[in-house]
C-alpha cells in the first residue's frame, strides 16, 4: 500500500469517528432539550396539582381535628396514596411525619418502619412543614429533596420510555446513515489523501474515478485535471530547464575554446578566429531574446498594438527576407491570395515575426527543390494563414508536441541542424495573444501544414 492509500485510510478513519461523534452529541442534545422541554411543560401543568407538591398537609390536620391523635393514621396514607394518574408520583414518597414531641409516626407513608417512634433527625436537604390545628403545632412533615426534581424525573420516565421503543428503530436509521455517509466520505477522504500527497510532492497521485454523475465525481475530475496539469508543467519545466543547459552548452563551449587557444597562445587574436566566437554570442543573445519574449508572452505581459492589417504586402515584405536563403537551399517560396486584399486584427509586427518563424522552420526542413506556400484566404468570420512545406512532415503522435519550447522529434540533433526549438513555440502564445489559434498538420502529399485562424476585419 503507497503514502497515498494508507493517507486515505487514515482520512477516512478520521472521518467516520467524526461523523459518530457527531451523531451522538446530536442525539445527547436531543434527549437534553426534550427532557427539558418535558420538565418546564410538567411544571407549568402540574404545579397546582397536590400530587406534585408537598403530601396534603391539611389531610393530615384534619384527620388530627377529628380523631385528636395520630393513631390509625395510615388509613388515611392507604385512602390518598395512590399516585392519581400513571407518571405521577406517590405523594408520600421521602416524606416523614413527626408529632409534636418529634418522634416518627409515618416513615415514607409506613407506620411499621423501624424509624417509626424513634426521634427524628432531619437532613440538610429535608424541607419542614408543620401541622398546625387550633393555633397548635400538632406535628411536623418533614419531605427529603432528591437530586434530581420531580419534574425532571418525570420527565426522564416518560422520554425513557420513549427512548426504549424508539431503539431499534435508532440503531436501522443510524446504520442506513452510515452507509449513506460512506458514499460521501469514502471519495472525499480520498481526494483529502490524494491532495495530502500532492501537496508532499507526488504529483502522480490520482482519485479514483466514480461511476456515478454527481458533484463528488466532478469534484474527482477536478483534481485530477489539476493533477495532469501539475504533473505536465513540472515536467515540462524540468525539460525546460535540461534544454536550456543544452542550448547554452554548445555556444559556450565555442567561446571558452576560442578564448581559451587564444591565451595559451594557440589562435592569434586574428578576426578569422574571433569571428566564430562572436557569431556564438549573437546565438546566445537570440536565445535569451527568445526566451524573455516566450516567458512575456506566457504571463500576459506583452503589448499588443491591435490594428487592421492589410495581410498581401506583410506577408510578402517576410517572404523577400528569406528569399536569399532559400535560394541558397533551392527551394522556392511562393504566396497564393483567394481574395484581393484580406484583413485583420493583429499586430503587425507581431504577426511578421510569426510568419518569420514558420518560414524559418519550414526552410530548416524543405529538401532542396522543394517549394514552400503560403496560401491566404477567408474561411468565415476567419482570415486563415496556411504555410505547407514538403518536407517529411512530422509523426501524428507528435502534431500536438510540436508548439512546446525546445522541442525536436530528434533530441540528439545540435542547433544547426534543428534551431533552438523556440520558434514555434513563440508563434503559438503570439497567436494566441491576440485572440486566434494555430494548428499543425501532416499533408496527404508528404510535408507540414501550418495553419493560423485570426480575426477577419
Amino acid at each position: 500500500m503507497n503514502n497515498a492509500a494508507r493517507a486515505t485510510k487514515s482520512i477516512q478513519r478520521r472521518l467516520v469517528l467524526f461523523v459518530l461523534r457527531a451523531i451522538a452529541v446530536v442525539f445527547v442534545l436531543a434527549v437534553l432539550i426534550n427532557l427539558a422541554v418535558v420538565a418546564l411543560q410538567l411544571r407549568r401543568e402540574t404545579r397546582l396539582n397536590p400530587a406534585f407538591i408537598s403530601p396534603p398537609v391539611g389531610v393530615l390536620e384534619t384527620y388530627y381535628l377529628v380523631n385528636g391523635s395520630w393513631d390509625g393514621v395510615e388509613r388515611v396514607i392507604l385512602a390518598n396514596g395512590n399516585p392519581p394518574g400513571p407518571g405521577l408520583r406517590n405523594p408520600w414518597e421521602n416524606t416523614v411525619l413527626v408529632d409534636n414531641a418529634g418522634r416518627v409516626v409515618l416513615d415514607h407513608g409506613l407506620d411499621n418502619a423501624r424509624e417509626v417512634g424513634t426521634v427524628y433527625v432531619p437532613s440538610q436537604n429535608a424541607v419542614e412543614t408543620n401541622v398546625v390545628v387550633n393555633d397548635r403545632i400538632v406535628g411536623k412533615v418533614f419531605v427529603e429533596r432528591t437530586f434530581i426534581p420531580r419534574e425532571w424525573s418525570l420527565a426522564v420516565r416518560v422520554i425513557g420510555s420513549a427512548v426504549l421503543f424508539s431503539f431499534l428503530p435508532g440503531i436501522a436509521i443510524l446504520v442506513i446513515g452510515l452507509l449513506l455517509t460512506n458514499r460521501v466520505l469514502t471519495p472525499l477522504s480520498q481526494v483529502i489523501g490524494a491532495t495530502q500527497a500532492v501537496a508532499g510532492g507526488d504529483l502522480s497521485a490520482r482519485v479514483p474515478y466514480r461511476q456515478r454523475n454527481d458533484d463528488l465525481r466532478s469534484l474527482t475530475e477536478g483534481f485530477n485535471h489539476m493533477a495532469d496539469t501539475l504533473e505536465r508543467n513540472d515536467r515540462e519545466r524540468r525539460e525546460m530547464l535540461a534544454d536550456i543547459a543544452h542550448e547554452l552548452r554548445t555556444p559556450l563551449t565555442v567561446l571558452r575554446g576560442r578564448l581559451e587557444g587564444i591565451i595559451d597562445g594557440v589562435y592569434s587574436p586574428s578576426q578569422e578566429v574571433i569571428a566564430p566566437a562572436l557569431a556564438e554570442t549573437y546565438l546566445l543573445e537570440r536565445l535569451v531574446d527568445d526566451l524573455r519574449l516566450l516567458a512575456l508572452a506566457e504571463a500576459h505581459q506583452l503589448h499588443f498594438e491591435i490594428s487592421q492589417v492589410e495581410l498581401e504586402p506583410l506577408i510578402q515584405r517576410v517572404i523577400d527576407l528569406f528569399v536569399a536563403q532559400a535560394s541558397e537551399n533551392q527551394v522556392v517560396l511562393k504566396a497564393d491570395f483567394a481574395s484581393k486584399g484580406p484583413h485583420v486584427l493583429a499586430d503587425p509586427q507581431r504577426l511578421e515575426q510569426v510568419v518569420g518563424n514558420l518560414l524559418d522552420n519550414a526552410l530548416r526542413f524543405a529538401p532542396n527543390g522543394s517549394q514552400i506556400a503560403i496560401s491566404v484566404f477567408q474561411a468565415g468570420q476567419s482570415i486563415q494563414i496556411d504555410v505547407m512545406d514538403e518536407g517529411p512532415g512530422v509523426p501524428d503522435a507528435d502534431l500536438a508536441l510540436i508548439f512546446n519550447r525546445f522541442w525536436r522529434e530528434e533530441k540528439a540533433r545540435t542547433r544547426s541542424g534543428g534551431g533552438s526549438g523556440l520558434g514555434l513555440a513563440i508563434a503559438k502564445q503570439l497567436i494566441e495573444a491576440q485572440g486566434g489559434t494555430i494548428r499543425a498538420f501532416n499533408r496527404p502529399e508528404g510535408g507540414l501544414r501550418i495553419q493560423i485562424e485570426l480575426p477577419a476585419q
